[in-house]
């Protein structure tokens, strides 16, 4: 038995899938926060009686709950929002596997998903399964990346789109699009791109710690610097060549399935140690750097790692769907405003990217049938007013 206590710190909510649970050896404090800050129960409002293994205490909208020598910090609400956008991403999914030339019923969906064999297999898992999967790892991917970023750079208008990695890789992208390089060589080209904006990105902020407003500047000037590029060699390209690259800058599914589903996921799989140390070190992004170091913490290294991790994941998936905007801004907030939280939550954000692209597809696909528009074109039309949304909201906070 051990005495359980509660850390603090400004941001001490957990996001309820786990993508901040933190994890303390038996007999020191069960984490939730910043290492190293921890209260006395009583200060905290608990009980010093301890907690038997499997239990749980209830706190203020929260659960701390004790498994051996693990304890977790699990806000409820988020557990509750993660739970219904599954579902809902399961409902998108099905449905998006119905809708089509020739209609399945949702029936013969799950029949044929339950492997139970229909006339329809062949329509289910050729020719929508592998599209309707891959928007929905690149939708969490894309929920991921901006997540990070946005924690990292404490301002909800940054995402990949705004701080250039999606025009690096849309760079690379047309030059291999435009010089005759072989439709394989895309992605990697792609991916090499939004590394190299990555890296420049963080030459140009790194000075003063990566410092939040510094790192969205230093992004703002490499995106505008990246499109102008962009710009002048598709001008001077083959205008067969030039429509190509416009398709791929736009964002798009078509054409796309198993294979960059599996890398987009390989990286997630690769990075998932990573990301779940992430999910706890975002509690933290809140703090100034002197509380940080005053507790402990190595503010500067956490940040390059946030946001290293971020720009990789972004890098990744826009290699292999294209430069599809908006999802990574509005997926992290939307999924903030849901649970109540004081930052982007991890996996709920990635869920809702899930959920958005996986519609975005969808709608791309039937709106206008048998004309098919890119997904980017449906997340544009999405992130649009959700931009008006904020400037108004931001404009009211300040009258």
């Amino acid at each position: 038995m051990t005495t359980t206590q509660r850390t603090s710190g400004p941001s001490d909510a957990s996001d309820a899938a786990g993508s901040s649970a933190a994890a303390s050896p038996a007999g020191s404090s069960a984490a939730g926060s910043p290492a190293g800050s921890s209260v006395s129960p009583a200060a905290a409002g608990l009980s010093s009686t301890a907690v038997p293994p499997g239990e749980s205490i209830r706190l203020a909208g929260r659960s701390l709950l004790r498994i051996g020598p693990v304890s977790l910090l699990i806000r409820r609400r988020a557990v509750l929002v993660a739970a219904v956008l599954t579902v809902l991403l399961l409902l998108a999914v099905v449905l998006s596997l119905s809708l089509g030339t020739p209609y399945v019923a949702p029936a013969d969906v799950l029949r044929a998903l339950s492997g139970a064999g229909t006339p329809y297999d062949l329509v289910v898992f050729d020719l929508r399964l592998p599209r309707v999967v891959l928007a929905a790892v690149a939708g969490a991917a894309f929920g991921v990346a901006g997540t990070l970023i946005q924690s990292v750079a404490r301002n909800p208008l940054a995402s990949p789109d705004v701080i250039g990695i999606t025009q690096g890789a849309g760079l690379a992208a047309t030059v291999a699009l435009t010089s005759g390089m072989a439709a394989v060589l895309v992605a990697p080209t792609a991916l090499v791109g939004g590394l190299l904006a990555a890296a420049l990105l963080f030459a140009l902020g790194a000075r003063h710690g990566l410092a939040a407003q510094r790192f969205v500047l230093a992004g703002v000037a490499v995106a505008f610097g990246f499109r102008a590029l962009t710009e002048v060699v598709m001008l001077t390209a083959d205008p067969i060549d030039g429509l190509r690259a416009q398709i791929w800058l736009i964002g798009t599914l078509a054409g796309k399935g198993w294979t960059e589903a599996a890398w987009i996921a390989g990286t997630l799989l690769v990075l998932l140690p990573v990301l779940a140390w992430a999910g706890w070190a975002l509690n933290s992004t809140a703090l100034d750097d002197d509380t940080a170091r005053g507790v402990g913490l190595r503010p500067v290294a956490r940040r390059i790692g946030l946001a290293g991790t971020g720009v990789l994941v972004a890098a990744m998936v826009t290699a292999q769907v294209g430069a599809v905007d908006f999802v990574a801004l509005v997926a992290p907030q939307v999924a903030r405003r849901l649970v109540r939280a004081e930052r982007p939550p991890l996996v709920c954000a990635a869920l809702l990217g899930a959920l958005l692209l996986v519609l975005a597809d969808l709608a791309g696909r039937r709106l206008f049938a048998p004309t098919q528009l890119p997904a980017g074109v449906l997340t544009a039309a999405i992130g649009g007013p959700y931009l008006i949304f904020l400037l108004l909201r931001g404009r009211r906070r300040s009258s």
